[in-house]
C-alpha cells in the first residue's frame, strides 16, 4: 500500500542516527558487546532537583492541558535566562514551548517557508534540517565547510549563497555533528552579510549552548541590525540531561511566535505539563549540575581527540562544543578486508559496527560524505575501549 502514502512522507528520509542506534541494539540483543557512539544524548541522569519538581507537579495535579505555548511561569523563566545569560530582551508572548527543540525548529520552518523558498543550510548539518525544509516544500541550499575551515562557513560563502528566493538561514552553534563553535567575531561577520538582506530570517539552533569549551556562548541574536529577524531555538535536553522530557522552545518576534503557537495548537497543543514544571526547575534552580556535566564532556573531548589523533589515516579537528567529533576518514575508501570493500563513510560506519562493534554514523547523512560522527557522551572507559576497537578494525583494511 506504499502507493497510498502522501508524497510528503515518501520524500522524507529516515533518520540515519536512529537507524544506526537500532542496528546497535539489535547486535546487543544477540549478546554482542557493542559500544554505541551514535546517539546524541547525555549519558547522565536528570539532576535530582529537577526530578523532584516533576514529582511535586504530579502531586499538585498539574495534569491538565497547559496553554499551547506553555505555562506562563516557564516562559517568564526562559525570558529571565535569556536576559541573564545572553543579554537579550524577550517578553513571554515571544516564547513558545514545544515537544522538544526539534518541534520548535519545525514549527518555525513550517510557519515561514513557502513552496520553493530557499533555506541556506551550512554543511555538515543536523540530519533533520533538510527534511523539515522538504515538509515545507522549500528548497535546501547547502554551503559546504570542510575540516580545513573547522566546519564553519565564511561570510563570503554566505553572501554567494543568498539569492532573491532565500528566506532563511539555519545556523547551529555549537554544532551537531561537528562540535564547531562560532566565535563572536565570526557570527558578527555573518550578521554583517545578513544585514544587507532584510528578507532573510535566521534560525539559530542553540541547543548545545551550555556544552562549550571556549567560555561564553555567542548568539547571533546579539547584533541589533538583525535581531528582529533571529529566531532562537533551544531547550533543556542537552544542558540538563533531559532528552526524554521533550521540552524545547523558541524566542522569536511576537508575530512569528503567535503563528507557531497557532500551528502547534492544531497538531500537538502544549507540551507535557509535568515536563514543563521540571523545565521550570531546571532554569530557576541550582546550575551547578550544568557545569559538572560540561566539565565531564570537556574531559572526554580531550581524551577522544588524543586517541583519534593516534590512528593513521584519520584527519581530526578539535571541537569546541557539543559532544561530537567528526573525523575525516576518506583515506580508507577503496580499502578492503575479507573481501569487503569500503566505498564510502556509510560502508565504513557499518564495518566498524560489525567488525569493531562500535556504532557511529556515516557523514553522508550530515552532508559530509568523507566523515563519520562519533558521540563521546559516554564514559571515559567506553571511549578508550571504543577507540581501541576502531583502531584495530581500521588496521585490518588494506
Amino acid at each position: 500500500m506504499n502507493d497510498s502514502l502522501s508524497s510528503r512522507i515518501t520524500m522524507l528520509s529516515p533518520s540515519e542516527t536512529f537507524a544506526m542506534s537500532q542496528k546497535s541494539n539489535e547486535l546487543k540483543a544477540q549478546g554482542i558487546d557493542v559500544i554505541n557512539l551514535s546517539v546524541g544524548e547525555p549519558d547522565f541522569n536528570t539532576p535530582e532537583h529537577i526530578k523532584e519538581a516533576a514529582k511535586k507537579a504530579i502531586d499538585d495535579n498539574f495534569t491538565f492541558y497547559s496553554p499551547v505555548p506553555g505555562y506562563l511561569d516557564l516562559r517568564k523563566a526562559i525570558c529571565e535566562k535569556l536576559k541573564k545569560e545572553n543579554q537579550l530582551d524577550f517578553a513571554p508572548d515571544q516564547i513558545v514551548c514545544s515537544n522538544g527543540a526539534k518541534q520548535s525548529i519545525c514549527n518555525v520552518i513550517l510557519a515561514l517557508i513557502d513552496k520553493n523558498d530557499e533555506v541556506i543550510i551550512p554543511a555538515p548539518y543536523w540530519v533533520s534540517y533538510p527534511e523539515m525544509v522538504k515538509l515545507a516544500e522549500g528548497k535546501s541550499v547547502f554551503i559546504a565547510a570542510d575540516i580545513e575551515q573547522n566546519f564553519k562557513i565564511t561570510p563570503e560563502q554566505l553572501e554567494k549563497a543568498i539569492t532573491p528566493k532565500t528566506k532563511a538561514l539555519i545556523l547551529c552553534s555549537p554544532s551537531n555533528p561537528t562540535g564547531s563553535v562560532y566565535t563572536k567575531k565570526e557570527v558578527e561577520k555573518l550578521a554583517e552579510v545578513l544585514a544587507a538582506h532584510p528578507r532573510v530570517f535566521i534560525i539559530s539552533d542553540e541547543i548545545y549552548e551550555h556544552i562549550n569549551y571556549v567560555g561564553r556562548h555567542e548568539s547571533i541574536a546579539q547584533f541589533d541590525k538583525i535581531r528582529q529577524r533571529v529566531i532562537i531555538a533551544n531547550g533543556v535536553s542537552k544542558a540538563y540531561a533531559m532528552t526524554g522530557w521533550r521540552i524545547g522552545w523558541i524566542a522569536a518576534p511576537k508575530w512569528l511566535a503567535s503563528a507557531c503557537s497557532t500551528l502547534q495548537g492544531q497538531y500537538t497543543s502544549g507540551p507535557s505539563s509535568i515536563s514543563q514544571k521540571a523545565a521550570l526547575s531546571a532554569y530557576t534552580g541550582d546550575q551547578t549540575c550544568v557545569e559538572i556535566m560540561r566539565q565531564a564532556f570537556e574531559r572526554r573531548k580531550n581524551l577522544i581527540v588524543n586517541l583519534l589523533n593516534k590512528i593513521p589515516g584519520l584527519k581530526v579537528n578539535d571541537p569546541m562544543g557539543a559532544f561530537y567529533i567528526f573525523p575525516q576518514c576518506d583515506s580508507y575508501f577503496g580499502k578492503s578486508y575479507n573481501g569487503r570493500i569500503i566505498e564510502n563513510a556509510s560502508d565504513l560506519a557499518m564495518y566498524l559496527l560489525e567488525e569493531g562493534h562500535v556504532a557511529c554514523v556515516g557523514g553522508a547523512a550530515f552532508g559530509a560524505p568523507k566523515c563519520i560522527r562519533l558521540s563521546y557522551a559516554t564514559s571515559d572507559e567506553n571511549i578508550a575501549k571504543a577507540i581501541a576497537r576502531i583502531k584495530e578494525a581500521l588496521a585490518k583494511l588494506a
